[in-house]
């Protein structure tokens, strides 16, 4: 059978001021349209669908018309687990509509699902807290899966049946996957994990990076890295949600991969290439897999200038992307100089000024030049005269703020 796998849609996201909306309708198509070309038999979704607890409308139209084409009217299997964004009484409160469909929603980590047959589509053959097994049509063996959402550790070591605050969470989730493989995964059937956990191989000095704006999972509260070597060895491939750039975290006992996020959503995604994974799978034996590009959606880049000239140059050859530019200046970047940034992008985030240090800076000047021997009021008015397109009507602070500033001066000084 051949699976497709892919995770962190990250529905109803925006990037600073602007929607991705229009580019998420765009990426999601291009994932039906790989979905039909490859005539996968299933789809895995490991988390972050949505990318907060109460998604705009519009994402959640998004999220059930993308399912639903994907489905194909129940004739191919969908699976789709809740991640740390995802609210997981919502992601399942369709599930009765749903698995009409040959849709499962799991939001909890020991969701259980009821049996029930698409009809001549999917059916729901066997299900366990975590563990669901699907017969797929025109596939003679069945589809096992062992179901992860993402929970933080005190509740998912509850939803797991421990609730000694001293176990430790990898222990207990090898236990409970451990427990499901032994009862459910032979060489008679091809048996996957969807997870939406941070997992490394044990024994590596740097765990992956998660993306600047992600919600972290490793945080008092969050849930502890999780362990490769937790899978058990009955499992033939690991589906993994959260980590927003493809990778092979491990290859034993099999591969454990993180699918990509299908846009890039923060600077710390610039430049990279998304994917989709494509998973061949039979019984007993070892799949094979491979990474797809997505192409659709615009592409985050980000530049480091200390020449202006140069930086809008860099700007008009990059119109059709999201762009961060640093700005290396010896002082401050004055307001004339943002407002030549700022008209010459139209999708440019906030500017990153980053202070170049003086060769000689005089002993009583602060590091950004600034001369800290002139009076408060003379610097209010320096940093006002320098930062004038607040000001419409002059150069000049008004005289009213300027008595406005000596009140709170004198206000300061009796106290």
């Amino acid at each position: 059978m051949k699976i497709l796998h892919t995770a962190d849609w990250h529905l109803g996201k925006r990037l600073d001021a602007f929607s991705r909306f229009d580019e998420q309708v765009e990426v999601m198509a291009e994932l039906c349209d790989l979905a039909e070309r490859e005539a996968v038999d299933a789809v895995i979704v490991a988390g972050d669908l949505y990318d907060s607890f109460n998604p705009p409308n519009n994402a959640a139209e998004l999220l059930y018309k993308t399912l639903r084409r994907l489905s194909d009217g129940g004739r191919r299997a969908v699976v789709a687990i809740a991640g740390n964004h995802d609210q997981p009484e919502r992601i399942e409160a369709p599930d009765p509509l749903a698995r009409a469909c040959g849709i499962v929603f799991a939001g909890f980590p020991h969701t259980k699902i009821e049996c029930c047959r698409v009809s001549e589509g999917v059916e729901v053959l066997r299900s366990d807290a975590g563990f669901v097994e699907l017969k797929l049509p025109g596939r003679a063996v069945p589809l096992r899966l062992l179901l992860t959402p993402y929970a933080n550790e005190l509740r998912l070591k509850t939803f797991l049946g421990t609730d000694d605050p001293e176990a430790s969470l990898r222990d207990v989730l090898r236990a409970h996957w451990q427990r499901l493989a032994d009862a459910y995964c032979d060489d008679r059937g091809v048996n996957l994990l969807a997870a939406h956990l941070y997992l490394m191989r044990e024994g590596d000095d740097t765990p992956p990076e998660e993306p600047d704006d992600e919600k972290p999972i490793l945080h008092v509260g969050g849930a502890q890295v999780v362990f490769t070597s937790a899978i058990p060895p009955q499992i033939q491939y690991a589906a993994l949600g959260h980590l927003h750039r493809y990778q092979v975290v491990d290859t034993q006992p099999c591969p454990v991969v993180y699918s990509s996020s299908p846009l890039a959503y923060s600077f710390s995604e610039a430049n990279q290439t998304k994917y989709a994974v494509i998973v061949e799978a039979e019984p007993g034996q070892p799949v094979k897999f491979r990474n797809v590009e997505l192409t659709k959606g615009k592409r985050l880049v980000r530049n480091r200038f200390e020449v202006m000239d140069e930086a809008l140059d860099w700007l008009g050859h990059h119109a059709d992307c999201y762009v961060q530019v640093t700005m290396v200046t010896p002082t401050y970047l004055e307001a004339a100089d943002k407002k030549r940034l700022l008209d010459a992008h139209p999708a440019l985030m906030p500017i990153v000024p980053e202070i170049r240090p003086a060769e000689e800076t005089p002993e009583d000047a602060a590091p950004n030049g600034v001369d800290l021997t002139k009076g408060m009021e003379a610097l209010f008015a320096d940093y006002f005269r320098q930062h004038r397109t607040v000001n419409k009507t002059g150069q000049e602070a008004p005289e009213s703020l300027l008595s406005l500033f000596r009140e709170v001066l004198a206000l300061d000084d009796e106290e």
